[in-house]
């Protein structure tokens, strides 16, 4: 136990510190306890543990955002999670932009609502390249147009159910989208000093990112704060793909768009007959005209076909599939 201070000393040490004789920084160097700061105004309610399960939960949910928005707009996503915090609301409310992307989602059977934000760079660069651009940004920040705002809702709502999807290994729940703002100040679902844990994500298509928060509050995880405890989540290498994950995948794959092309023949020319060519001249190729054509797919001969025509356009009937390896370049 510590020594304890007589009043006598207690009034020497007070006088002491009034005439400047001894400063403050002097008696924490003296003191041989270590002092920890506690905030009684936003004390911490999740656990170290607790906050390293959401961060597996939400890079779970990082890996099908990425492949969702890779199909929607074929190109390149990744998607990761960059911090786990807790914050009071009040806090995280005052960190948004105006206006911004707000999400309300409810997540039954729990109790409460949680939010979601897309940033406004990430939520136009969704609308621009959905729209058939290269996603490029408004010059400053601005709220939605109707047609903008119901392209994010429906991509919201799809995340939210995405999010549930991530959330399976702790309850089963099916997270609906509640509602979407873009003013901060019209989201007040719980106290403004109540604790919440905030996940920062990064998504990054091409060389252009943007950032998603997700702020759940305590009192809505608090049913479930023990299975989080006890969460054990095996690496992406060890998880068995469920049968809906891979039909997920497949359907995604299927809309990935990819080069076709058909090989008539070859021919090799010295640069002084490429010089000489003429209207009229004829260059012969390596190919007899009643021989399949060589079908390609990306860099791979993937079929072997007939050249025709379907009405007034060139085409090619496949007359045989190439199954053996993708190495096969004919």
């Amino acid at each position: 136990m510590g020594e304890v201070l007589s009043q006598a000393e207690i009034d020497a040490l007070l006088n002491a510190l009034s005439d400047g004789s001894v400063d403050e920084e002097t008696i924490k160097m003296s003191s041989p306890h270590k002092i920890k700061v506690y905030d009684f105004k936003r004390p911490n309610k999740f656990s170290k543990g607790q906050l390293n399960s959401l961060l597996n939960i939400h890079e779970n949910f990082c890996r099908s955002l990425a492949t969702f928005l890779a199909g929607n707009m074929h190109t390149a996503v990744d998607a990761k999670v960059l911090s786990t915090e807790q914050v009071t609301y009040d806090e995280f409310i005052r960190s948004l932009p105006y206006p911004t992307i707000l999400g309300i989602f409810s997540m039954p059977p729990l109790e409460g609502n949680g939010l979601l934000e897309l940033s406004p760079s990430l939520a136009f660069i969704l609308v621009d390249r959905l729209l058939g651009g290269h996603g490029a940004e408004p010059a400053k920040n601005r709220d939605l147009t109707e047609i903008e705002r119901k392209i994010i809702v429906s991509r919201l709502g799809k995340i939210v159910q995405l999010m549930g999807e991530a959330w399976a290994e702790i309850f089963e729940g099916n997270p609906q989208l509640v509602n979407v703002e873009t003013n901060s100040q019209f989201t007040q679902i719980v106290a403004s000093n109540e604790m919440v844990v905030v996940v920062t994500m990064e998504v990054k298509i091409e060389e252009q990112s943007g950032m998603i928060n997700v702020c759940l509050p305590y009192i809505v995880m608090k049913p479930i704060l023990e299975k989080l405890n006890n969460l054990l989540l095996f690496s992406s290498g060890g998880k068995v793909i469920s049968s809906a994950e891979r039909e997920l995948i497949r359907q995604k794959i299927e809309w990935a768009k990819v080069p076709m092309k058909a090989i008539i023949g070859k021919a090799q020319i010295t640069i002084q007959d490429l010089i000489n060519l003429e209207r009229g001249d004829v260059i012969p190729l390596n190919q007899g005209i009643k021989d399949p054509l060589s079908v390609y797919v990306g860099e791979y001969i993937k079929f072997k076909g007939m050249p025709g025509l379907f009405g007034n356009k060139m085409a090619v009937q496949i007359t045989e599939v190439i199954k053996k390896g993708g190495n096969e370049d004919g």
